[in-house]
């Protein structure tokens, strides 16, 4: 039996919902100070005045917690700082057009918008219900599922896509249609996995239930593997950053072993730019 099973077993609801409560409180700590560790605190702040309410970020739950909210809210700042780099590093003027991809809500671009300029963006989601979403901010928006972009004839000077990788069936094919495009760059982040391992957590776990993309993982890969796929479907590293949900210099490390068992220590996110090499080696007959 599971130490969840033991637990529940042995300690009444009320006392379970306070170690719920306790943990909550601390892995709050530990991200919090993760961000001031990582100089992400500040903008975290300035992303939360622009988009107050994020609690329907998401399409298959709600954030109602403080815990929820400042973890989204750490990762929104990552994401942002590498869209930052990324317009700098790759010369993205204003008359530029960016497409989030698997943009679930529009948050991203609202950020954009507001603090760096207003581009001409697209969100692309397979979810209607995210389309509608993003459409009712006044925002442009495609119902497209990421593989098949070119289809609705999508073209970008900078394509953004946040933890959506490892949802794909197929992930290379997607990656090598959108080397073949003119964009300048692609900024993705994926969870971070010190090693790699395929998902798939309801057969895991015999949980025989209906899933969809968008609540599933197929692929949860390594730094190193994402690269070698990176390199193997035409694209060059020219940043990356890992975002880490604890911190190193502080007692709080320890909920290391938390964040590696029950979520994620982190996210890998990188900058890419269109490099065929590899791809054209590879000969698909």
């Amino acid at each position: 039996m599971s130490i969840k099973g033991i637990l529940k077993r042995v300690l009444s609801d009320n006392q379970l919902e306070k170690i719920r409560l306790f943990i909550e409180k601390l892995l709050i700590l530990s991200i919090n100070k993760a961000l001031k560790e990582q100089q992400l605190f500040e903008l975290k702040n300035k992303l939360s005045s622009i988009v107050p309410d994020i609690r329907h970020q998401y399409s298959c739950f709600e954030i109602d917690t403080k815990y929820l909210e400042l973890k989204v809210r750490a990762e929104h700042a990552f994401q942002f700082s590498l869209i930052q780099k990324a317009i700098d590093i790759l010369d993205i003027t204003e008359d530029s057009s960016i497409v989030d991809i698997g943009d679930s809500s529009g948050t991203h671009i609202q950020y954009i918008i507001s603090l760096l300029g207003n581009f001409h963006a697209l969100s692309v989601d397979l979810n209607p219900k995210a389309v509608e979403k993003v459409k009712n901010k006044g925002l442009v928006a495609v119902c497209a599922r990421a593989e098949e972009l070119d289809k609705f004839g999508i073209t970008a000077d900078l394509f953004l896509s946040f933890e959506m990788l490892e949802h794909l069936h197929n992930p290379i094919d997607f990656l090598r249609n959108l080397s073949t495009t003119n964009c300048k760059g692609f900024v993705l982040t994926v969870p971070y996995r010190a090693q790699s391992r395929v998902s798939l957590n309801h057969i895991r776990h015999n949980n025989k239930m209906k899933v969809s993309a968008e609540n599933t993982h197929v692929f949860e890969l390594s730094r190193q593997d994402w690269k070698l796929l990176l390199r193997h479907s035409g694209w060059r590293v020219i940043f990356e950053q890992t975002y880490l949900q604890y911190p190193k210099n502080s007692p709080l490390h320890l909920s290391k072993f938390y964040w590696k068992t029950k979520d994620f220590e982190g996210f890998w996110g990188v900058i890419l730019v269109r490099d065929p090499v590899w791809r054209d080696l590879y000969q698909n007959w």
